[in-house]
C-alpha cells in the first residue's frame, strides 16, 4: 500500500511529487500514456518563470520528473480505469498494473482541449494551431490569425491575440454566437477583429513549414472559401478528464472538480485535486504547478492526522 498516489504528470501531478518526495512521504505517480500532459505538445515557453530565454515544453517537463525522481517519487505507466472511493484505503484500477491501493490520491488529470477534427488540425499542432492564445499569441507578432469559437472565451482570446496579431478573424459556423452581449460588443468594437460567421471549418491548410490558411464552408451559399492566416486558435472549450471517477466526486456541470475555496481538497477526505481538472479558468502551467504545491502539504498534512 502506497501513501499517496498521484494521477497524472502535468506541472500540477509533478509539482506534487516533488514536494511529497522531499517529505518523504514516497509517492508513487500513475503517468498515463502521454506522460507530461499538454504541455508536451507545446514548443516553447516563455512564460514560466525562471527560464528567461524560454524552455521546450517537453524540456520543461522531463526537468519536472527527474526532480522528483531525484527526491525519490516512483513513476509508474499505465492508465487508471477506475477508482474505488467509497473507504480508505483507495483502491485504484490501473491497466498494465492491476490493483494499486493508496492511503490518499492526488487528481491531477487535467483537461483536454477540444478539437475540430479536420484534416490538417493535428499535423500543425505546434507549427500554427493551437488552443492557448495566452500560451502562444506572444508568437504571432505582426500576423495575421484565425480564431475558431463563439462562446466567451473565444471573444476573450481573439481581443488577447489582437494584442499581437496584425489582425484576427472569428470563425463561427452559426450567424449567431454564444457569447454573452458585453463580451460580444467588446469584440465588436475592437478594430482588429474581423467576422466570417455562418461558416464551418473544413481543413487546416499548410505548407510543411506551417499554416497558411483556413479552408471553410460558407453555409449560406454552400461554396467554399480561404481565409489567409499564419495560425489557428481553436476556443471551442476543454473536457476535465474526470470520466473514470465514475461520478464520486463532485464536479460542476462541465464536469471540473469542485474543490473547497483556497484549497484542493474535494468532497471525500483523503482525495485532493490539483491543475486543469479543477481549473476551467487559468489553465496555465504555473497556476497548475501552484495547485499541485497545494495538494501535496494538504496530502502530507492529511496523511500525518490519520
Amino acid at each position: 500500500m502506497y501513501k499517496t498516489v498521484i494521477i497524472g504528470t502535468g506541472p500540477a501531478g509533478l509539482t506534487a511529487a516533488i514536494y511529497l518526495a522531499r517529505a518523504n512521504m514516497e509517492p508513487v505517480v500513475i503517468e498515463g500514456w502521454q506522460p507530461g500532459g499538454q504541455l508536451t505538445t507545446t514548443t516553447e515557453i516563455e512564460n514560466f518563470p525562471g527560464f528567461p530565454e524560454g524552455i521546450l515544453g517537453s524540456e520543461l517537463m522531463s526537468n519536472m520528473r527527474k526532480q522528483a525522481e531525484r527526491f525519490g517519487a516512483t513513476f509508474k505507466t499505465g492508465s487508471v480505469k477506475s477508482v474505488d472511493m467509497s473507504k480508505r484505503p483507495f483502491v485504484l484500477d490501473v491497466e498494465g498494473m492491476g490493483e494499486v491501493i493508496a492511503e490518499s490520491v492526488i487528481i491531477s488529470t487535467g483537461a483536454s482541449a477540444k478539437y475540430l477534427g479536420i484534416p490538417g488540425e493535428q499535423d500543425n499542432i505546434g507549427r500554427g494551431v493551437s488552443t492557448c492564445a495566452t500560451c502562444d499569441g506572444f508568437f504571432f507578432r505582426g500576423k495575421k490569425l484565425v480564431i475558431i469559437g463563439g462562446g466567451d472565451s473565444s471573444m476573450e482570446e481573439a481581443g488577447f491575440l489582437t494584442k499581437f496579431a496584425s489582425s484576427v478573424t472569428v470563425v463561427n459556423r452559426r450567424t449567431e454566437l454564444r457569447a454573452s452581449k458585453i463580451m460580444q460588443d467588446r469584440a465588436r468594437a475592437n478594430e482588429k477583429i474581423e467576422w466570417a460567421l455562418n461558416r464551418t471549418p473544413v481543413e487546416v491548410l499548410a505548407n510543411g513549414m506551417g499554416v497558411t490558411g483556413l479552408k471553410v464552408l460558407n453555409n449560406e451559399t454552400g461554396e467554399e472559401e480561404i481565409i489567409e492566416t499564419d495560425g489557428v486558435f481553436i476556443a471551442i472549450g476543454h473536457t476535465p478528464n474526470t470520466g473514470f471517477l465514475d461520478g464520486q466526486i463532485t464536479t460542476d456541470e462541465s464536469g471540473y472538480i469542485i474543490v473547497k475555496p483556497g484549497t484542493t481538497t474535494t468532497n471525500i477526505p483523503g482525495v485532493f485535486a490539483c491543475g486543469d481538472v479543477q481549473d476551467s479558468t487559468y489553465r496555465q502551467a504555473i497556476t497548475a504547478a501552484g495547485t499541485g504545491c497545494m495538494a501535496a502539504l494538504e496530502a502530507e498534512r492529511f496523511l500525518e492526522g490519520l
